[in-house]
This record gives C-alpha cells, sequence and structure tokens, in this order.
C-alpha cells in the first residue's frame, strides 16, 4: 500500500511539472483550433485590448474614465469628449464582467488617476462568467498577482491554462515586438481606447420576453469596485447604455434593475433617456453604430455639463 502512495505522489509530482511544460509546447507548435479547445490565447483579438492596455504608458490624470464591456468601448467616444475639452480613457474590453473590471481597476486606476468614473451597466454583464473577457485580458495586459486571484476565482480550465501559457510569454517576453493592427475587419481602433465600427444598419427582429438575470458574486464584484472608488475618493456615475428597443422592451424586469442601480449614487439609463431608432442608430441588437454614438455621447455631455460642471473648469 505503501508503495501504491509513493507511485501515486511520485506521478503526481510529474504532472505538476510536465503539464506546463506540455501545455507551453501545445501553445507554441499547434495552430489547428481544433487541437486547442482548452488552450485560448487571444493575443490581438476581437476588440483592440491589446493597444487599449499600451496606450495607458503614456497615460496620466485623465478627466474621465469608462468601464465596462464592449457597450463602454464601442460606445464611448474620447474624440467627441474632446471637443468639450475633456480628457477621456475607455477601459472597457469585450464582455467585462464586474470582476475583470476590479482586477483592471487595482491593476491601473493609479496610472489613469481619473477625476471621474463613469461605469457602464449593461445588465448582461451581471450574468456573465466573465471566462472571455479573463482570457482577453491575460493575453493582452501583463500578469500578476491579479491573474492568479482572478483565474482561482473563476476556476476554470481555460482559464488557468491561459494563465500558465501568458505567464510563459510574459516571462521570455515572447509578446514584445507584437503590433496589433488600427483597423480590424469592420473595428478601427481609435486611441483613447475607443473601437470605431464601420457605419452598418441593423435590421431590427423579434425577441421573446424574459428577464435579467444578477448572479449574486458578480454583484458581489460591482459592490466592491465601487467601494474601492469611493475609498480612493474618486465620484462615480453609472450608465446604461442603450439598447435597441426591440431588444430593451424584451425584457422585464428593466425597472427592477433600475431600482437596484439607482440604489448606489448617480445612475442615467440612457435606454430611457433617448429616442433613438433601431435601424438608423444600432448596427445589431445592443451595440450602437456611430451615428448612435454621436447622440448618445452629445447628451451625455449635456448632462455633465449640470451636474457634473466642475469637470470643464
Amino acid at each position: 500500500m505503501k508503495r501504491f502512495i509513493k507511485s501515486i505522489l511520485l506521478f503526481a509530482c510529474f504532472l505538476v511539472v510536465m503539464y506546463p511544460v506540455l501545455l507551453v509546447v501545445w501553445g507554441e507548435y499547434v495552430s489547428f483550433d481544433a487541437l486547442r479547445k482548452n488552450l485560448n490565447y487571444p493575443l490581438g483579438g476581437y476588440g483592440h485590448m491589446y493597444s487599449r492596455i499600451h496606450n495607458i504608458r503614456n497615460l496620466k490624470n485623465v478627466d474621465i474614465l469608462f468601464l465596462g464591456s464592449s457597450h463602454a468601448y464601442r460606445g464611448f467616444d474620447p474624440r467627441i469628449f474632446s471637443g468639450y475639452g475633456l480628457r477621456t480613457f475607455n477601459l472597457g474590453s469585450s464582455a467585462q464582467s464586474h470582476l475583470q473590471t476590479e482586477v483592471l481597476l487595482r491593476r491601473h486606476l493609479g496610472e489613469i488617476n481619473p477625476k471621474l468614473v463613469i461605469y457602464e451597466v449593461y445588465p448582461g454583464t451581471f450574468s456573465s462568467d466573465g471566462v472571455e473577457a479573463s482570457l482577453d485580458i491575460i493575453a493582452n495586459d501583463k500578469n500578476d498577482l491579479e491573474s492568479i486571484r482572478m483565474a482561482w476565482t473563476q476556476n476554470h480550465i481555460k482559464v488557468y491554462n491561459a494563465l500558465i501559457y501568458g505567464f510563459y510569454r510574459d516571462i521570455f517576453r515572447k509578446n514584445v515586438d507584437y503590433k496589433e493592427a488600427e483597423v480590424k475587419g469592420y473595428d478601427k481602433y481609435i486611441k483613447g481606447g475607443f473601437v470605431e465600427r464601420e457605419i452598418m444598419f441593423y435590421e431590427p427582429d423579434e425577441y421573446s420576453t424574459s428577464n435579467w438575470n444578477l448572479d449574486s458574486q458578480q454583484y458581489a464584484y460591482f459592490e466592491n469596485n465601487l467601494l474601492y472608488l469611493r475609498e480612493r475618493k474618486i465620484p462615480v456615475i453609472l450608465v446604461q447604455a442603450p439598447i435597441t428597443k426591440v431588444m430593451y422592451s424584451s425584457f422585464l424586469n428593466n425597472k427592477e434593475f433600475d431600482k437596484k442601480m439607482k440604489a448606489h449614487g448617480d445612475y442615467y439609463n440612457f435606454n430611457e433617456i433617448l429616442e433613438l431608432d433601431d435601424s438608423l442608430h444600432f448596427y445589431n441588437s445592443h451595440h450602437l453604430n456611430q451615428n448612435g454614438v454621436e447622440i448618445f455621447n452629445t447628451k451625455l455631455i449635456e448632462i455633465l455639463l449640470v451636474d457634473y460642471e466642475w469637470l470643464f473648469e
């Protein structure tokens, strides 16, 4: 029996050493996606996260920091805000759940040092598992103790594998010469964290009714993020960016979600503030096209001029 236990322990030690080695070899030399289902390392992937993170190096003391999902990095255009004398930066990322927001805040808030944070609160992010966003951050940002904590919290094989491979690439500086293309397909990266979509128009579809589901753990991360910002005396505005009427009206608990957000301070639901046209102002069911972005941002700035006039001094 002792011999058997000893063999098991030796084999376990062998696996601990060999698994990362084999994973790195697999990542470096196997390019066929079907053979890499559990090793996803999207360097320069969808959403221009690599460019956004590397913009931070030359960034200090902005007026507004935007946080949130793709509704943030596709919804807040720094060029429009700069027309009013505001320096902004967009730290949104694809499918960013509140766990990833926490990681990015703890990692980069000191560098950016904003006067105000606008936190985009798309209800769908409260039910996301955040795996896609974790992979995006691991591949396109530095990896540190925050990455380990994020992986441990999610406890997902894809995140663990990406993290091991990511540390390898960081240690051996494998990404140092990587340059992300400014234009990818229909998307163009704009300095300051925004991604401009080539103008397209949504063809409205039908949606069956449902409810937004708020995961208690994601909601706890959200509250922790607000506490973290307020402890640093940085004011926060919560904003729900507009989605199409056909999609928004299919959810039966919008008012309940609004009530929860209002309990945390200043909150603006632009689905209720703006009258946008599904066909003219969106390129899909829940993302604005550039025409919609300009209307949305202009209205937000009007609100800031009244309620946060000190930003413009």
